[in-house]
């Protein structure tokens, strides 16, 4: 799974022009579903992001974490997140999971998100073709893969 953070001020998807979901300040979370992806990934994953430090404290430090700040979270699909550029320059998304197992998994994360922090999860619709508007706070933005050794 490759994921992209995003601390934000406000996010929103909509589709066909009409707002499905909106968050407050917290975090965007873009998530790709590579083939091989299983419940480990999921668990890996969603507990990293419910605590990482990346909200300022009264000190204005980087040490507290979404769910310390009780903040929202939009967790979207997004398997262009898996993209392969090495050739040519039309991308190539062989390493994406197939639609069936990914929406199985992607419900999941959304299941272990509301898990962790204990509170509902925003998202998108899964294979829709959405608008993404955000604020990005700072700019942070973080980029983790379940299978990175980083």
């Amino acid at each position: 799974m490759r994921v992209v953070i995003q601390r934000v001020k406000r996010a929103s998807v909509s589709i066909e022009q009409q707002k499905f979901s909106s968050i407050g300040s917290g975090l965007l979370v873009l998530l790709g579903i590579e083939e091989g992806d299983d419940k480990n990934a999921i668990d890996s994953l969603t507990s990293k992001i419910c605590n990482l430090r990346i909200f300022s404290d009264e000190d204005g430090m980087m040490n507290l974490s979404v769910k310390e700040i009780q903040g929202e979270v939009l967790v979207v699909s997004q398997f262009t997140l898996l993209a392969s550029t090495k050739k040519g320059n039309r991308p190539s998304f062989t390493k994406a999971e197939k639609p069936g197992p990914a929406r199985l998994l992607y419900e999941n994360f959304v299941i272990q998100m509301e898990l962790e922090l204990a509170r509902r999860i925003y998202t998108g619709v899964f294979a829709a073709d959405m608008e993404v508007e955000l604020v990005n706070d700072g700019p942070v933005t973080i980029i983790m893969d379940s299978r990175s050794k980083d």
